[in-house]
C-alpha cells in the first residue's frame, strides 16, 4: 500500500481549514486545534514546517497567527506532499536522480516507472487546496469527469488491449 504519513494528512487538513476560512486573516494554532481533532503541539509543529516550506506566512505579535502564503487555488496538494514528505515517487528511480538504484543502467522498466511517477506528480500538482475544500456532489449525482487524464502521460489511449 502506498500511503502518506499521518502528519501530511493533518497538514492538508490544517491548510484546508485555513483555505475554508480565508475571510479570517489570521489563525492561531490554538484556534486551528480547537476546530480539528489535532492536538496543539502537533498543530504548532505542522505550522512551523509549512511556514518554512513557504506555504504559510507566520505573523508574530499578540494578535499574530498564520495565513496562507498564496491563494488556495495556487497551493497544490503536490506542494504540500513535497513540503512534508519530500519528492513523490513510487520507486527510487522515480525521482529522476542518478545513482539511487543498482539496477539503474540496465533496468527494462525504469522509463515506465518514471512516466508513472510523473503522472502521479502531475495529478497531485493539478489538485489545489480549493479543490480539496469543494463540497462533494450529492449522493447519487453524477460527478464531472476529472480535468486530467493519466492515460496519455502513461503512453496509453484508453480501452482494452
Amino acid at each position: 500500500m502506498i500511503r502518506m504519513s499521518k502528519l501530511t494528512d493533518y497538514a492538508i487538513v490544517l491548510l484546508s481549514q485555513l483555505a475554508r476560512n480565508s475571510d479570517q486573516p489570521l489563525h492561531s494554532a490554538r484556534d486551528l486545534s480547537a476546530a480539528s481533532p489535532i492536538p496543539v503541539p502537533t498543530v504548532n509543529k505542522l505550522l512551523r514546517k509549512l511556514s518554512r516550506a513557504g506555504l504559510l506566512v507566520s505573523h508574530r505579535g499578540a494578535n499574530g497567527g498564520y495565513s496562507l502564503a498564496r491563494k488556495a487555488t495556487e497551493i497544490s496538494v503536490g506542494q504540500v506532499l513535497l513540503a512534508m514528505e519530500g519528492p513523490v515517487a513510487l520507486t527510487e528511480c522515480g525521482i529522476e536522480a542518478t545513482g539511487v538504484c543498482m539496477l539503474e543502467s540496465s533496468c527494462p522498466v525504469r522509463s515506465s516507472w518514471q512516466n508513472i511517477n510523473r503522472a502521479i506528480r502531475g495529478a497531485l500538482e493539478g489538485l489545489s487546496l480549493s479543490d480539496m475544500i469543494r463540497p462533494p456532489p450529492p449522493v447519487g449525482a453524477i460527478s464531472p469527469a476529472p480535468a486530467f487524464s493519466l492515460l496519455p502521460s502513461l503512453g496509453l489511449t484508453g480501452g482494452a488491449r
